[in-house]
C-alpha cells in the first residue's frame, strides 16, 4: 500500500478533480474537495452509464469516463459507497492514466502519526488520534472518531458518526454502517473485523468478526 503522511495528504492545488459518482455522495465530496485545496481544483463529475449523465450537477460538468482524455496534473477520486462499484471504478480510473487524489476536510483532526492512502476520503469532523493507519480508497465519512493503534484497510466504508475504539484492525472491503461502535482490543490482541465483512448501522462490536460475516445489534451478533 503506498500511503501518505499528514499532513501532506490533505493535497496539493492545480490541475482537474474527477469525481467518479454524480449522486448525493459525489455532491458531498465535490464540496469536501472545494474546501480542501488552495487554490482550488476544476472538479468535474464522472459516470460510466449514460442513464447517469445530466447536464450538470451543482454548476458542475458531468462526463462520461469514456469521453476523458488523461492529462499529466488531473486527479481522481471515487464517490461511491458500495465497495465493489468503488474498486470497479478506481481501476477504470487508473486504466486512462488518472491518479488518485486523498480528500481531506479541513475540519479533520489528526496527530502526525496518521497515515493516509491514496484516494481516501474523509469527512468534516472526524477525529482521528495516533498510530492509525488509513488504507487506500477507503472512505470515513461525517463525524466519525478513530483511536490508537487502528487499521483501516483499503476500500473499506466507514459511514457517519461510527466510533472505533483503540487496538483495532479493519481489514480491506468492510462496510460499518452509520453510528457504529466498535469496543478496543488489546495491545497485541486487536479486535479484527475480517475482510468484506458488513456492520449493520448502530450495531456494537464487542468481539472480532470472521471475514464476511453480517454482524448486527447491541451487542452485535452474526446474522449471515
Amino acid at each position: 500500500m503506498v500511503i501518505h503522511s499528514q499532513p501532506a495528504a490533505r493535497g496539493s492545488s492545480g490541475g482537474r478533480l474527477y469525481i467518479f459518482g454524480a449522486g448525493g455522495f459525489g455532491r458531498e465530496v465535490a464540496w469536501l474537495a472545494s474546501q480542501s485545496f488552495v487554490p482550488p481544483m476544476e472538479l468535474v463529475h464522472l459516470v460510466d452509464d449514460p442513464r447517469y449523465l445530466d447536464a450538470e450537477v451543482a454548476g458542475r460538468r458531468v462526463l462520461l469516463l469514456s469521453q476523458v482524455i488523461a492529462m499529466t496534473d488531473d486527479n481522481y477520486v471515487v464517490a461511491l459507497g458500495d465497495v465493489a462499484a468503488r474498486r470497479r471504478a478506481a481501476a477504470a480510473c487508473e486504466a486512462i492514466g488518472l491518479k488518485p487524489a486523498t480528500v481531506i476536510h479541513p475540519r479533520v483532526e489528526m496527530s502526525g502519526r496518521v497515515l493516509v492512502g491514496h484516494g481516501a476520503v474523509i469527512c468534516a469532523g472526524c477525529i482521528l488520534t495516533t498510530e492509525v493507519t488509513v488504507g487506500n480508497h477507503v472512505h470515513i465519512n461525517l463525524s466519525c472518531t478513530v483511536g490508537h493503534d487502528v487499521s483501516i484497510g483499503d476500500f473499506s466504508t466507514v459511514s457517519p458518526g461510527v466510533h472505533i475504539s483503540g487496538n483495532v484492525v479493519i481489514e480491506q472491503d468492510v462496510f460499518v454502517g452509520t453510528g457504529v461502535n466498535i469496543i478496543n482490543g488489546k495491545n497485541g490482541s486487536p479486535l479484527v473485523i475480517g475482510a468484506g465483512s458488513i456492520i449493520a448501522a448502530g450495531a456494537c462490536v464487542t468481539k472480532s468478526v470472521e471475514p464476511g460475516a453480517l454482524m448486527a445489534g447491541v451487542p452485535a451478533v452474526r446474522k449471515r
